[in-house]
């Protein structure tokens, strides 16, 4: 399990770091080419970064992405210093919140995930892909793995 956290986070770390830095401003132009996939080879997870982008008067940055995760995978339990939202395209994962009880999702469904909260997350029989954005504070590392 410990490698697959490793694992995850360096994979978020690299959302994190390869998103593209988009514009902010009235209107927000899409980038004319999507970036290049980044693929864990038989990790488990890929990591494909959509944008990246500061939030105005703020600390914080915005970065989105879709995560495709093999069937039957956990993540690893982690947290983020900043809230995390997702919206399950395809498949099933069972989301585990520290405070909260293991919650089943499926394509259609959202999740939420507070600031600097524990959790973990494990695709079903059939994997799952979701659209996730974190709102993090800028400057701090993307994700920081549970204690043993």
């Amino acid at each position: 399990m410990h490698a697959n956290l490793r694992r995850g986070l360096i994979a978020l770390a690299v959302l994190a770091a390869g998103g593209i830095a988009g514009s902010v401003g009235a209107q927000q132009q899409p980038s004319p080419q999507p970036p290049a996939p980044i693929t864990q080879q038989g990790q488990g997870l890929k990591r494909i970064p959509l944008q990246k982008f500061d939030v105005p008067g703020t600390a914080l940055e915005t970065v989105i992405g879709i995560a495709e995760v093999a069937p039957n995978f956990a993540i690893g339990r982690h947290s983020h210093p900043g809230v995390e939202s997702g919206y399950i395209m395809e498949g099933t994962a069972t989301m585990m919140i520290d405070g909260q009880p293991p919650r089943e999702l499926k394509a259609g469904d959202s999740y939420v995930v507070p600031a600097g909260v524990m959790h973990d997350a494990k695709s079903g029989p059939q994997g799952a892909k979701a659209i996730a954005t974190y709102v993090v504070e800028k400057g701090k590392p993307f994700a920081v793995p549970a204690a043993k």
